[in-house]
């Protein structure tokens, strides 16, 4: 997975209308950013929405994308994994039947009868599934098209997307995309949209500028960071003095790493974009792996300053504060500091097990030791080290006095991991 605010920031932009229009509840869905150069996106897990950075960098503009975005919606608003999961075990249900009615025929001496009837049952199970899987396909399509209509919004990114997925059709399942697969398309799906926009009023409707926008950032730092100096500059050459061009070749130089380059580059757009947190946010980066924390830590903190409730820079900053203790031993502010943003961003988003683990680095170097083993162990559990969690969170009930919140939350951690021990088995 892939943790960035401004990637994050700008999918959850363009997902919180649909969201809305489709009567959800957009805080109760997680988006994430899978590091995948192939294209797809899908949804998981209940409320889940999973989108490859592969679809992010080859998608031509902000439509496409929320145009894949309010399909994914439609699956959720209408149910589809719950009904995905009865639908495949239908299709159990007749491979099974076939496998004893084929069973009992050869066992009754005719075994051709009965590898027929197994060969059978697989079959109706196959296509039962399929049809199901293109009807649920459809009807994504068809909320898709209603929430994307309630936002005012055109319907043209979804098609130019299924147009390019169209190609790909002819292709081997080995040379598809995984979204072609996940995806069934029919001639249906691309004949009603088209059919949906000729009738529409919001067909031509242009992409706002801030969408435009963003979605060019977007493209840019994810080219700067996954594919080298050689092809960002390719994307973006030197003479592109754009704002995603200088973006991505910023990120680029300061991998390749070019920290004179790199710097200059980000400084120019600061000056341009003084109030712009992202860019504050890369040179705090930029800063930061090149072991130059003084620096740093101004530029993390102003990109803080200026989106205070980014649970991800508030973690970046708290990082960087963390680390210039080590250097300025007397310094305890800076610890405390770092232990306000870190529980800050634990509060948006428990999940993060480098999060916890910079918590307990930090209540460790304040002699806290109890609050650091409680953080160290829920670390360890989130990483699926469960002896390790049993054994950090027993250390820390020892720690911590007896009935406090982070004594109880240290016993449910060695509940837990007992349960999953026991399950594993």
């Amino acid at each position: 997975m892939i943790r960035d605010a401004e990637i994050e920031n700008t999918i959850r932009g363009y997902a919180t209308p649909l969201l809305e229009a489709a009567g959800l509840e957009p805080s109760s869905i997680r988006i994430h950013i899978v590091n995948d150069n192939t294209l797809n996106a899908f949804v998981a897990g209940g409320q889940q929405i999973f989108i490859n950075t592969g679809l992010l960098m080859k998608s031509q503009n902000a439509g496409q994308i929320i145009g894949v975005l309010a399909h994914e919606i439609g699956h959720i608003s209408g149910g589809h994994l719950i009904k995905a999961a009865t639908a495949q075990k239908d299709v159990s249900a007749a491979v099974l039947l076939g496998y004893l009615l084929g069973g009992a025929a050869i066992i009754a001496g005719q075994p051709d009868a009965g590898a027929a009837v197994i060969q059978l049952g697989g079959q109706i199970g196959v296509k039962q599934y399929l049809s199901f899987n293109r009807t649920q396909e459809s009807a994504a399509d068809h909320a898709a098209l209603r929430f994307l209509d309630r936002t005012g919004q055109s319907a043209q990114g979804l098609l130019e997307f299924l147009e390019v997925l169209e190609d790909q059709e002819l292709l081997s399942a080995r040379n598809q995309d995984p979204y072609v697969r996940t995806h069934p398309l029919t001639r249906d799906r691309i004949d009603s949209l088209r059919h949906h926009l000729e009738q529409s009023r919001l067909a031509d409707k242009p992409i706002p500028d801030s969408s435009r926008v963003n979605h060019a950032r977007m493209k840019a730092k994810l080219i700067g960071f996954t594919q080298g100096l050689t092809r960002t500059l390719q994307a973006y050459p030197e003479n592109n003095d754009t704002l995603d061009g200088q973006y991505a070749r910023a990120i680029a130089y300061y991998r390749q790493p070019n920290l004179k380059k790199a710097i200059g580059l980000i400084d120019s757009l600061i000056s341009k974009y003084s109030n712009d947190p992202y860019f504050h946010e890369l040179k705090g980066q930029i800063y930061f792996e090149n072991g130059k924390l003084e620096l740093a830590l101004p530029s993390y903190q102003k990109s803080v300053d200026l989106l205070p409730n980014s649970a991800i820079l508030k973690a970046q900053l708290a990082h960087a504060q963390i680390e210039m203790s080590g250097v300025d031993t007397k310094n305890r502010s800076l610890l405390m500091q770092a232990v306000e943003n870190l529980l800050y961003s634990i509060d948006q988003d428990t999940e993060r097990p480098s999060v916890w683990r910079q918590l307990g680095i930090a209540y460790g170097r304040l002699g806290k030791m109890g609050k650091s083993s409680h953080a160290l162990a829920e670390e360890a559990i989130l990483q699926g080290r469960l002896r390790d969690a049993i054994g950090i969170a027993e250390r820390a009930k020892k720690l911590l006095k007896r009935g406090s919140p982070d004594w109880l939350r240290a016993e449910d951690i060695i509940t837990v991991a007992r349960e999953n021990m026991k399950y594993k088995k």
